[in-house]
C-alpha cells in the first residue's frame, strides 16, 4: 500500500452529484489511490478538517468504479457546520485532502451480503465492484428512513441486478417496510452466506454483528468516530471502550469478533469534548 499523504494536497472540486435528500457525492481532482473501506481527511481552510469514506476511487486501484481521469469521490451528508459548507461548495472551488488512512474490507467466500444504512452504503458500493471483479456473488441490503434518503440504489442495481438488491425503509415508502436487520435475518435463513459487510449507524452495526455471529457467519463493520488528530493515531480520541483500539489506525473496518468486545458500540459515542453521548 502506498504511503498516505501527510500534508493536505490542495485539489479542485470537479463536480458534485445529488444522491438523495441532503446527500451528494463530491468529486475531487486527486491521484490518491485507495481501497474500499479507507478514508481521507478533507480540509476547508479556516474552518476544520474531517474524515470521509471514499466512495469512488481512481482507475487501476482496487475497487475502482469510475473516474479514469484521476478523481476520488466522497459522499457528503449536510448535518453540521463543516459538512454543510462542503455540501454547498461548487465545481472549481478548492479544498485540502490527504490520505488514504485506515483498514480495508477483506473479501472472502463465494457469496457475500452487504448491509448499508443511510449514506453508509457509499464505501460498500465500491466494495461491491471489487467483489464482482473477483467473481464473488453479491447481495446488497440498502436501508434508509424514507425513499427520499436512499443512496446509490440505481447504481447498485446496475452493478448486481435488481434481483440482488433488497431495499428497506422505516416508513415503507420504498421496498420492504422495516429495518435492514429484518431483511438480513430473512436472507440468512434462506441462503448460505459466507461473509457480511456493514456500514451505517452504530445501533445497526451492533445488531448486524450480533445477527451474523449468532448465525455463525463471519463479517466486518465500519465504525465512525471523531478523529481529532486527523488519522495519525496519536490523540486517542477515537479509542473505543474498553479495548482501546484506535479506529483511525486499527479501524475503521473491524471484524465481528472485535466489534463484540466494544461495549460502547450501539450504546454511546464521544463528543468533540470527549464527553459520552448516549445513542
Amino acid at each position: 500500500m502506498e504511503r498516505p499523504l501527510e500534508r493536505p494536497e490542495i485539489v479542485e472540486i470537479t463536480k458534485s452529484v445529488d444522491e438523495a435528500e441532503g446527500i451528494k457525492t463530491i468529486f475531487l481532482k486527486s491521484d490518491i489511490k485507495a481501497k474500499p473501506g479507507q478514508f481521507v481527511m478533507v480540509w476547508i481552510p479556516r474552518l476544520d478538517e474531517k474524515p470521509f469514506a471514499i466512495s469512488y476511487s481512481n482507475k487501476g486501484t482496487s475497487g475502482a468504479l469510475i473516474n479514469p481521469t484521476g478523481e476520488i469521490g466522497i459522499t457528503v451528508a449536510a448535518v453540521g457546520p463543516f459538512s454543510n459548507k462542503l455540501y454547498a461548495m461548487n465545481p472549481g472551488e478548492k479544498v485540502g485532502v490527504r490520505g488514504p488512512y485506515g483498514t480495508t474490507y477483506r473479501l472472502e467466500g463465494k457469496k457475500i451480503v452487504m448491509v448499508g444504512g443511510g449514506y453508509g452504503s457509499a464505501s460498500l458500493t465500491m466494495l461491491a465492484e471489487e467483489a464482482l471483479q473477483q467473481g464473488i456473488k453479491v447481495k446488497f441490503i440498502l436501508g434508509a428512513r424514507t425513499k427520499s434518503r436512499l443512496v446509490y440504489a440505481e447504481q447498485i442495481k446496475k452493478l448486481i441486478g435488481t434481483e440482488n438488491l433488497i431495499i428497506t425503509t422505516d416508513d415503507g415508502s420504498a421496498g420492504m417496510k422495516g429495518l435492514v436487520t429484518d431483511a438480513l435475518k430473512q436472507l440468512l435463513h434462506k441462503e448460505k452466506i459466507d461473509k457480511i459487510f456493514a456500514c451505517g449507524p452504530d445501533k445497526m452495526l451492533k445488531a448486524v454483528a450480533d445477527i451474523g455471529s449468532a448465525a455463525h457467519v463471519k463479517g466486518e463493520v465500519s465504525m465512525e468516530r471523531w478523529f481529532k488528530c486527523g488519522g495519525m493515531g496519536i490523540c486517542g480520541h477515537c479509542c473505543v471502550d474498553p479495548i482501546g483500539i484506535r479506529l483511525c489506525v486499527e479501524g475503521p473496518v473491524i471484524d465481528f469478533e472485535t466489534a463484540a468486545k466494544i461495549t460502547e458500540l450501539g450504546e454511546y459515542h464521544r463528543l468533540k469534548s470527549s464527553r459520552k453521548e448516549k445513542i
